[in-house]
Order: structure tokens, then sequence, then C-alpha cells
């Protein structure tokens, strides 16, 4: 099975990395261009394609750069990295991103991308309103839950929560990033699953229902 790890990234000894490529806006004309990769300066894919493989070793992973120098990108690169990662026959991609506003680039991308059967597993944080990509129907919204260990999966009200934590211990860059690493990690894990089936299976599998209840 192969998942593209849409992101800024992957840059560990080991890793068993399919294909790559980089997106990148372009200073001079609209749009971006397809650019050779660079090393993950960030860190935030290679965490994010760790956490996958720790649930699902034996995937192989599509790296699609589009984080360079920070977590920020446009939507043309999301657009232009998910039809790559069709083209490269991946069955799931992860989105570790989540834009304010939806835009229709982006939008038009993600339909085609769920039309040719690609599970889309998107950040969505566990607090304040609605975010993009995770916001469109048939992407698979994950976050962070503080009440699941590794392997374990709660059913939010706006998304499916999990594991929020680094496999290597560092405490840094947790939350719905690392959230849609080990989400996507289990899918794989009991693929091959339709969309339908991929929602029905975290539901029926849930450890936790319900928001977080946190003592004061």
């Amino acid at each position: 099975m192969r998942i593209a790890v849409i992101d800024s990234g992957i840059t560990l000894p080991g890793l068993p990395v399919a294909d790559r490529t980089a997106f990148h806006r372009r200073d001079d004309a609209p749009g971006v261009e397809q650019v050779q990769p660079t090393p993950d300066r960030i860190g935030h894919g290679s965490a994010v394609a760790a956490a996958i493989l720790a649930r699902a070793p034996a995937v192989e992973l599509l790296d699609a750069q589009i984080f360079h120098d920070s977590i920020s990108a446009s939507p043309a690169a999301v657009a232009a990295a998910l039809r790559w990662a069709i083209g490269c026959g991946a069955r799931l991609a992860t989105l570790s991103l989540g834009l304010p506003a939806d835009r229709t680039v982006m939008r038009v991308a993600v339909e085609e991308a769920l039309s040719h059967g690609l599970l889309l597993v998107a950040a969505r944080p566990a607090r304040g309103g609605p975010v993009w990509p995770a916001a469109y129907p048939g992407v698979i919204p994950a976050t962070g839950d503080a009440r699941c260990a590794p392997g374990e999966v709660s059913v939010l009200p706006n998304a499916f929560g999990t594991c929020m934590r680094r496999t290597d211990g560092n405490p840094h860059m947790g939350g719905a990033s690392l959230a849609v690493g080990h989400l996507a990690g289990l899918l794989a894990a009991a693929a091959p699953l339709s969309q339908a089936a991929a929602f029905s299976h975290l539901h029926g599998t849930a450890r936790w229902r319900g928001p977080e209840r946190r003592l004061v």
C-alpha cells in the first residue's frame, strides 16, 4: 500500500520512500512548479511518516514536499501534490495542515482525489472552527486526544481522535499534525478500505466516545 505524505519532506534513515518530489510557489507567475525535493528542514513530515510506520511498517511512502521553511503552503501546492499522489498510485494521503477558509483549487483537487478512491486524512484542531481540507465531505478529520494511547481511537463531535505524540519521545510537535500520521497508520494496517469502510472501521474500533472531560 502506498501512502502520500504531503508535508515538509521525509528525511529519516531506512524509511521506505518509493518516490519523492516537491512543489514550490513560483515568484514570477501564479500556481506552483514541481522541483527537486530538499531535506526535511522542519522535521514535521518525517515525524508524521514515523507515526504511520509505527502502525503499518509494510507500507510504501510517497514524499510530496509542500512545506519548506515553515508549515505554510499555498492551496495550489496542496492540489498539485494530491494529483501527483493519484498518478503515483497512492491509496491514502496525509494532510497535516488546515486553512481557515475554503479554496476552490484545493476543493476541486480533493474531490478528484476522493473520486479516484484516495483516502484523505487531514488535521482538524481540537478547538476552534472548521479548517480545510478536513472540513470537506469525505475527508477523514483527525485530531489529538490525550486519552488515546498509540493504536487507540476516539470519536469526537467533529473529528476522530488518536495519539498525538511523536514516536521518538520528543515532546515537541504533537497535536493534530501527529494524530494524522497515527490515524493514517491505523487505517493502512486495516487496508484495503473504501471511504465508507474507513469511517465504519474507525467508529467500530473506537476506544472512547465523546469529548475529553478535563478536571479543573
